[in-house]
């Protein structure tokens, strides 16, 4: 909770353009925040934003449905109120209601309604055509950032492919990571990846990365606990101290 509380300290000193732009986005009809949301956020009751690729692009129906239904339900067991995001007819959301969600499981079996992928290139297209769509890590980071939602919790991490060094095919993810201070709690980048590249890419952006664990313990490779590959910062769980909620504090003081 303190680092919690440390980064919604932050939040108080918003850049002037991010206030102005999330101000128009909400104006301008653009993105919803639910209610619940809302209500949270004004009580500094803790948030956590998921993304909905998992839904549209990750499992099949109903797999989908249920898996994202789960997640919300053990947020809500843990004491935080789930946010998941995704574009509806083209506007985002934050907090998608559950027809919401079982609307997005479900549209990914009708041809018709087949759901976008929507990462930070994709969202001026998907707002104009007023598309449905799933957000990725850098889409969810994007939308939670514009209504003050700072933890956001999600599976495996986007990163640098191999062969990489050849085609420069390079996760969208590493670089936003880089540029909206949300911090970001998942299971290591997918284990198709090269992480050590990846870990180096996210050294190169300025991204701090911790693990937690036993004194040691190297990034995990998402269905790997354990890809291998060191990260400079290793935190057991007890070790969230005064010393590193002040990194990471930094990081985003800066962004």
């Amino acid at each position: 909770m303190t680092l919690i509380n440390s980064l919604r300290a932050l939040r108080r000193f918003p850049s002037v353009t991010s206030a102005s732009v999330s101000k128009r986005f909400i104006s301008n009809n653009l993105l919803s925040v639910s209610d619940e949301i809302k209500q949270a956020l004004n009580d500094n009751t803790p948030v956590v934003a998921l993304e909905s690729t998992v839904i549209t692009h990750g499992l099949k129906y109903p797999e989908n449905l249920e898996f994202a239904l789960a997640v919300e339900q053990t947020v809500r067991d843990n004491g935080a109120i789930p946010a998941t995001i995704g574009f509806f007819e083209g506007k985002g959301v934050v907090g998608a209601s559950k027809e919401q969600i079982t609307y997005l499981a479900e549209a990914t079996n009708d041809p018709e309604r087949k759901p976008t992928k929507v990462s930070r290139r994709d969202i001026p297209y998907v707002l104009s055509k007023k598309l449905l769509g799933g957000t990725t890590i850098a889409g969810t980071m994007i939308l939670a950032n514009k209504v003050g939602i700072d933890v956001f919790a999600t599976g495996g991490l986007g990163g640098v492919h191999r062969g990489a060094e050849i085609n420069f095919d390079i996760s969208a993810d590493l670089s936003e990571l880089g540029r909206t201070p949300v911090g970001v709690v998942c299971s290591g980048p997918k284990s198709i990846l090269d992480i050590a590249k990846t870990m180096e890419y996210l050294e190169t952006a300025g991204v701090h990365v911790s693990t937690y664990g036993p004194k040691g313990t190297n990034i995990p490779g998402f269905f790997a606990p354990d890809s291998g590959v060191p990260v400079c910062f290793k935190r057991p769980f007890y070790q969230l101290d005064p010393l590193l909620t002040f990194i990471v504090s930094l990081q985003f003081l800066f962004s």
